[in-house]
């Protein structure tokens, strides 16, 4: 086996690869990225127990082959390497790379021993990767940290005809976005939970432009773009469903501008000790911002306008309101508020009226009862 390959080709798709890779792994081949050189490609694969990847690019093939390598190792080689093509060859039991003058051999993994890369499921349909990505990032905040419960790590993926919805939540707060995407065929539906972290890893692999390929069957799901593929194992369970959750009767509402308010919550909540609550009382034409308690205090005072109530007093976890405001991108955003330690609704606005159809995205939060 022989390519040359351009350098930075090369090191985007070792990196890209080398994503999927188990930090620790109890079989070492499964540390190992396949390549394969073969016409004027070159497919670099990675997998471990819960994903895989696979993306093709363009290379010059000498001697067509396959080889097993470290994928870390190699990839350390990629970055260091100077900047000029690089040449890639089997010899022996090494696994040369040389470039600029620089020379490197690496050990290769029996490929006898390297699973085979799981198939692609069946493709349903596509959604645009830069508003996927998007979208991802806008509930992905709200999922939970505790690996004791696996399924509230795992953001909810539902297809409902031409609608795509992502929720997650961490059972104190509770994110949902929805968005278009172009089923294959009418009728399409599925309600699968992934995990949020390679949910998360997939969307920003995958950039700015082009439509993804999304594909489901009973246990996995796949994406795919522009020659790079990659799967990952559903988590088991179901997420609650948001929509008697999010009902609200009669709800005080509040709007202000996001970008002051993310600054304030920031400036008040530094004498926040640990979780202790941040509170918000909105009355009239403004918004107050109140954090500490005995001598260590702050506050900080915005415009806002209040509708429905003369005055309302909210408190919330200083960190959850931070990552709720922060996943929002409109310059102006909605407080619906039920009440002291009860449901909040955050949304985002682009101008005065919200959009046609509802917000697309929104953020739940609990809040706590103020301290008296």
């Amino acid at each position: 086996m022989e390519f040359r390959i351009d350098h930075n080709a090369l090191t985007d798709a070792v990196a890209w690869a080398a994503r999927v890779l188990p930090t620790r792994s109890p079989v070492p081949v499964l540390g190992g990225l396949l390549l394969e050189a073969d016409g004027e490609v070159l497919r670099i694969s990675g997998l471990d127990y819960e994903a895989s990847a696979r993306i093709e690019v363009g290379a010059e093939t000498v001697r067509a082959g396959k080889v097993l390598v470290m994928g870390r190792r190699l990839l350390d080689v990629c970055r260091v390497l100077p900047e000029s093509p690089v040449v890639c060859a089997v010899e022996g039991s090494r696994f040369s790379v040389t470039g600029g003058g620089a020379r490197f051999g690496l050990s290769v993994l029996p490929l006898d021993d390297y699973p085979a890369l799981p198939p692609l499921p069946e493709v349903l349909g596509a959604v645009d990767s830069e508003e996927f990505a998007a979208a991802v990032a806008h509930v992905t905040v709200a999922a939970g940290r505790d690996d004791t419960l696996p399924t509230l790590t795992g953001i909810r993926l539902g297809l409902d005809g031409d609608t795509m919805t992502l929720a997650a939540t961490d059972r104190y707060r509770f994110a949902v976005r929805t968005l278009g995407w172009k089923p294959e065929a009418a009728g399409v539906t599925a309600d699968v939970v992934v995990s949020a972290r390679r949910l998360t890893e997939i969307a920003r692999s995958f950039g700015r432009s082009g439509m993804v390929r999304v594909a489901l069957d009973v246990g996995s799901a796949g994406f795919e773009l522009a020659g790079m593929r990659t799967t990952v194992r559903l988590l088991d369970g179901r997420l609650p469903r948001h929509d008697k959750l999010f009902t609200m009767v009669d709800p005080t509402t509040a709007v202000t501008d996001r970008a002051p308010l993310v600054e304030a919550v920031k400036r008040v909540a530094v004498v926040a000790d640990g979780d202790s609550p941040l509170h918000l009382t909105f009355s009239g034409g403004s918004v107050l911002l109140q954090a500490g308690y005995e001598d260590d205090v702050a506050s900080q005072r915005l415009p806002a306008v209040l509708e429905g109530a003369d005055e309302l007093t909210v408190a919330f976890n200083p960190s959850y309101l931070m990552d709720a405001l922060a996943s929002f991108d409109a310059p102006v955003v909605q407080f619906r508020m039920m009440g002291p330690g009860q449901r909040a609704m955050i949304t985002g606005r682009t101008a005065g009226d919200e959009p046609e159809g509802g917000p697309t995205h929104r953020h739940l939060l609990m809040s706590v009862k103020p301290l008296v």
